[in-house]
């Protein structure tokens, strides 16, 4: 298992363990897992972004930390899925969409038959007809549709 795996996986047992929310303190953790502090900042991220569900607030210093929390979403599948479309803007690049919806699925918002066919929709492969330079915009115009179609 890879430094960052092992990184990512103690910072998911601390917000599990502690109801959604962890704060901790870079050089600590860096020492405790045996790896460099800048191997922390990679993970937090690369991993622990709004799209898939986080914030995160740093405070530097001497006392400084990282809160990490996880995003609780409503029960109401509808409003989170306006709340979805109303933040993913003008344009949306292949990544994004996919960490989006595996996100909406692993909280049970949408059905991993509806991923399927959002990812397949909106993938660069039925994109390619398109200008490079307009995919992210078409891709972004397809994605919120769809999910608007859910409602």
């Amino acid at each position: 298992m890879r430094i960052s795996d092992v990184v990512a996986e103690y910072i998911r047992r601390m917000l599990d363990e502690s109801d959604g929310t962890a704060e901790i303190q870079r050089n600590e953790l860096a020492n405790s897992l045996g790896c460099v502090p800048s191997q922390i900042n990679y993970v937090i991220s690369s991993r622990f972004t709004q799209e898939q569900g986080y914030v995160v607030e740093s405070r530097r210093g001497g006392g400084g930390y990282i809160r990490i929390t996880r995003i609780r979403l409503t029960t109401d599948k509808g409003s989170v899925i306006m709340h979805i479309v109303n933040s993913v803007g003008e344009s949306l690049d292949e990544l994004s969409a996919n960490i989006i919806l595996e996100n909406l699925c692993s909280n049970g918002v949408i059905s991993q038959e509806v991923t399927k066919l959002i990812t397949a929709g909106v993938s660069e492969r039925v994109l390619t007809q398109v200008p490079k330079v307009l995919r992210n915009e078409v891709r972004a115009t397809i994605f919120k549709n769809m999910l608007l179609t859910l409602t």
